[in-house]
């Protein structure tokens, strides 16, 4: 199974990209004694070992004894670096893999976060065309395995290129890696492909918590925590089994902000909102975001 020795709880967010996963780790991060990488996300880790596999969908069985003992050793860096009781990770990728991300992790405990999928569209279509930011880049560059540098790099730099040739002005790719992505960027425009993205993000996390046992999952809207923050970090801790003054919970959702509510659905023309929920209804049914 590959356990440390070392006594922490890892917990691990699940949701689509834009779906208010950094906030919710940055909230819990400000709870003594859990903590996370000093970085965004850690997809390079995940995917050491097998960084050839054509999308992040990873069946369980990719999790090999290496695998586990790598991650975990990562895991354990943050614990001990840090004095954690909690190691909370956030990688969006890993809700198209949770089966995967169980094995290396069996003790863990997981919150899916999810959100309005056209909401989420318009956050996600911004991230695809924006510049590049190297401060962000060379944060999570710390955390790339040495031997895995140059795979990144030249995937990377042909991103780029791409996004200086592209119609819409897009990167190559962006996010969580479909099984189907290539499919989807060269035959749905950019609305579409966040989209559907966002879709099988959610439908794969969904039909992975049905195996799980309740008691190590917390299910979250985003429209939840920004409306109403300290009720639901109150909540989560109960959940993980912890306790926080009142004023202590106040503070660590004090920046919460529901101004981003409804943003996403407003940068859409009615007939490209009709469009988009047609495209990806059953989902957005499933998650009580359509009424119809």
């Amino acid at each position: 199974m590959n356990k440390s020795d070392m006594q922490y709880l890892p917990l691990v967010i699940i949701g689509a990209p834009r779906s208010g996963t950094n906030m919710l780790r940055d909230i819990l991060c400000r709870m003594d004694g859990v903590a996370t990488w000093p970085c965004d996300e850690i997809n390079y880790i995940w995917r050491h070992g097998n960084l050839r596999h054509p999308s992040d969908e990873f069946p369980a069985d990719l999790a090999t004894s290496f695998v586990r003992g790598y991650i975990r050793s990562k895991f354990d860096w943050v614990a001990r670096t840090r004095s954690a009781g909690v190691v909370v990770e956030k990688t969006c990728a890993n809700s198209l893999r949770v089966p995967f991300v169980d094995r290396v992790l069996p003790e863990a405990k997981y919150i899916y976060i999810y959100r309005d999928g056209i909401d989420a569209t318009g956050s996600a279509r911004l991230r695809w065309t924006a510049e590049m930011d190297v401060p962000y880049l060379l944060q999570k560059l710390r955390f790339v395995p040495p031997t895995d540098i140059p795979y990144y790099g030249v995937r990377y730099l042909g991103s780029r290129i791409h996004r200086v040739f592209s119609k819409e002005n897009r990167l190559a790719f962006w996010g969580p890696a479909t099984k189907d992505m290539d499919e989807l960027v060269s035959q749905f425009s950019l609305n579409e492909i966040c989209a559907l993205q966002w879709q099988r993000c959610n439908e794969l996390a969904e039909r992975a918590f049905e195996g799980i046992r309740e008691d190590r999952v917390v299910r979250l809207r985003y429209e939840d925590i920004v409306t109403d923050p300290a009720r639901q970090l109150t909540r989560i801790l109960n959940f993980l089994g912890m306790v926080a003054e009142p004023e202590v919970v106040a503070k660590a959702v004090s920046d919460v902000s529901a101004s981003s509510l409804g943003k996403g659905r407003s940068a859409f023309s009615s007939d490209e909102v009709a469009h988009l929920e047609n495209l990806v209804g059953g989902t957005l049914s499933k998650l009580g975001y359509l009424n119809n």
